[in-house]
């Protein structure tokens, strides 16, 4: 079978979806991976894995409608020329474009993954609100389109069904998250020595990197032996993080790295792994820190949850609260002697439960391949 898989991101491609477009090659199916360019590597990634590339006219971010007007008919003209038997579109430009450009080109076997809501479900009322309106009808009528509907959550989909977006009888399918490659993110023992807690996010508020760079500079003051360090990209938009405020975490001892390459030395390094979002698909970072074998601290949101269960693998907290936050970490700089036996408790719930092959198993037979 001949296959398009849609993303927004080139490099995710590679990163987030290579686990399954290898799993799709091996099967036997011809594999297009269909994105924004974004990194000039990228198509020679993609074929030495066998997988055939084509540049997407998508804009990541941004809402001009010009814009993705052009990007839909471009993407109609593609799949039209490549004439794929089946299209998984992954992200909301791409489920939603993608879904209405694969109907339009006349794909009968139309897939989405719903890998997070983002920042246009962060807000119903306001001006946001309006937002939020315009994003769920377009959502609606994209995944009209479609065959089946995946999610990484459940709370995702019922909300999906709540809104209408997707009428009760479509056929939907909870995948626990992208899975994570069990050997690549390989397991270490905790590092011996002062706490160090890491977070892994991009610069934005409903990541949840204020909550955490704010606790950890309670902490700092009462344990200066304890090390905070944030590690991510600084992405500029309505709900990014100011140069100041970064600043300011810099002066009180939070170490603010940047982005990296690869995020596993990182997590080798670190003893506690804290993500406290607002709300998630399933948090990636928190499935490679699992996989590393590392205590985890997250909120008690949506994707979130999924990926500690409560007391044993770690501990969940309520969005934006920075004192429970504080107090959650603060339990493993006075009892240190949990983070070894929660972060063996992570990986055999990774395993069990996030395994990219059986991941990607999930998604395979959704789509009947």
């Amino acid at each position: 079978m001949k296959i398009a898989v849609i993303g927004g991101y080139g490099p995710s491609l590679i990163n987030f979806r290579g686990p399954m477009l290898r799993a799709m090659k091996e099967a036997g199916h011809e594999v297009y991976g269909i994105a924004p360019l974004d990194s000039a590597d990228v198509p020679e990634k993609l074929a030495e894995m066998g997988i055939k590339y084509i540049e997407a006219p998508i804009e990541r971010t941004g809402m001009n409608p010009l814009k993705d007007l052009t990007a839909l008919w471009g993407l109609v003209k593609i799949l039209k020329e490549v004439s794929p038997e089946a299209v998984l579109s992954y992200t909301i430009k791409p489920v939603i474009y993608g879904s209405i450009a694969a109907r339009l080109a006349g794909i009968k076997n139309i897939y989405s993954l719903i890998t997070g809501l983002g920042y246009a479900f962060g807000q119903t009322s306001g001006k946001r609100g309006l937002l939020f309106k315009l994003v769920k009808n377009m959502y609606r009528a994209a995944l009209a389109c479609n065959k089946a509907v995946m999610f990484q959550n459940p709370d995702d989909r019922d909300l999906f069904k709540k809104q209408g977006i997707i009428p009760a009888a479509k056929a939907t399918v909870i995948t626990n998250g992208s899975g994570v490659d069990l050997e690549h993110y390989s397991s270490s023992p905790v590092p011996q020595g002062d706490p160090v807690f890491l977070c892994i996010a991009r610069l934005l508020n409903e990541k949840g990197v204020r909550e955490f760079a704010e606790a950890g500079t309670r902490l700092k003051e009462k344990y200066p032996q304890a090390e905070f360090r944030l590690v991510g990209p600084h992405d500029h938009g309505p709900d990014s993080i100011s140069d100041d405020l970064i600043a300011a975490w810099q002066n009180s001892g939070i170490d603010c790295i940047g982005p990296v390459d690869d995020v596993r030395k990182e997590l080798k390094n670190c003893s506690v792994y804290v993500l406290p979002s607002y709300r998630e698909g399933t948090p990636r970072s928190v499935l490679e820190a699992m996989a590393s074998g590392r205590a985890i601290v997250t909120t008690d949101a949506t994707g979130c949850r999924e990926t500690v269960i409560e007391g044993q693998n770690g501990f969940m907290v309520p969005v934006k609260n920075i004192s429970a936050l504080e107090q959650a970490m603060e339990k493993f700089i006075l009892h240190p002697e949990l983070m070894q036996p929660m972060g063996d408790a992570s990986l055999k719930y990774a395993a069990d439960k996030f395994d990219v092959n059986k991941v990607n198993a999930t998604i395979m037979h959704c789509m009947g391949l």
